[in-house]
């Protein structure tokens, strides 16, 4: 019986199980500066979560103990010497190549010294899990084992809302009302007042222009 075991055998020996989930964190630890994921089986990639989800734990405490605890989970120890070496006639030193390999390959480094600071904040929930397609020839269920890069805030991120455009507003009743009398004002203000000299012009004009309309009239009946 296998009462309250929760390890998944994955049709192997426990030191090949631990070695090659040790393999995959490692890979997806490498992986935090390319593409951040690694494409596995569904079964492998659940059980190697978890070791990683435990690993970055280990990275955020930080301490030497907890180095050496990771080192040996994931089965990496460092590396001191290193021997210079042709790269076709060039040769390149020891510490070139040891500068390369802290910076690509030491996973420990990697994940307490990258990983585990960016996700400082967070309170768990580090990788997530993407279902791919079926692997041709044993239709195997794949997935995508990759690193959770938002910032964590504590709350849900709000959807980004289109922008909508700002329609011109239609004058109200009341201010159309109120403008109606003003407008009057400033055409009585800019009328300019009539003088007496130009009231008696008009005066006199209106008697000739009623005979000009008297004889247009009885030009009218005499041609009839």
């Amino acid at each position: 019986m296998r009462h309250l075991k929760r390890n998944a055998k994955l049709g192997r020996k426990g030191e090949h199980r631990n070695a090659m989930l040790a393999n995959l964190v490692c890979s997806l630890i490498k992986s935090w500066k390319g593409g951040k994921c690694v494409t596995t089986t569904l079964a492998k990639a659940k059980a190697a979560r978890s070791v990683a989800e435990k690993m970055v734990t280990l990275g955020k405490k930080g301490s030497l103990h907890h180095r050496r605890l990771a080192a040996a989970r994931l089965k990496q120890q460092a590396r001191t010497h290193f021997k210079g070496r042709l790269q076709g006639k060039t040769p390149v030193p020891g510490k070139q190549l040891r500068e390369a390999w802290r910076e690509n390959e030491d996973v420990v480094r990697i994940l307490f010294d990258e990983i585990a600071p960016d996700f400082k904040e967070r309170p768990g929930g580090y990788t997530r899990i993407v279902k791919l397609h079926r692997r041709r020839g044993d239709a195997a269920e794949m997935a995508m084992l990759e690193w959770v890069d938002e910032d964590f805030t504590g709350e849900a991120p709000a959807a980004a809302k289109p922008k909508k455009e700002a329609k011109p507003e239609e004058p109200k009743a009341e201010e159309s009302a109120a403008e109606e009398p003003k407008a009057e004002v400033e055409k009585a203000e800019t009328e300019e007042p009539k003088t007496d000299a130009d009231e008696a012009t008009a005066e006199a004009e209106e008697p000739k222009a009623e005979a000009e309309d008297a004889g247009d009239s009885d030009e009218t009946e005499k041609a009839k």
